[in-house]
């Protein structure tokens, strides 16, 4: 069970990261880009809204992806996975 939540947790990362990533690329509506985008906030938004509404964006930076960033990375070390990907 561990295994399994540690796995899933990584690979949430991995998505986080790719929606950081492609946030800072201008993306046309109806390109394959866009659809992956769309993807991403779909499967993000659902934990990041809530932490964003108790925490503001700063300006230009969304505090709440970097909140819940930081809170995953804990959960993975307190849970001592080995293996992390992040």
């Amino acid at each position: 069970m561990k295994e399994v939540l540690c796995g899933t947790l990584n690979i949430y990362l991995l998505i986080l990261v790719a929606r950081a990533i492609l946030s800072f690329f201008p993306v046309r509506p109806g390109t394959g880009l866009a659809s992956m985008q769309h993807v991403l906030m779909q499967l993000t938004e659902p934990i990041i809204a809530p932490v964003r509404r108790v925490i503001p964006p700063a300006g230009m930076f969304d505090l709440s992806f970097l909140v819940v960033f930081i809170v995953i990375q804990i959960v993975l070390s307190a849970m001592h996975c080995s293996g992390r990907i992040l």
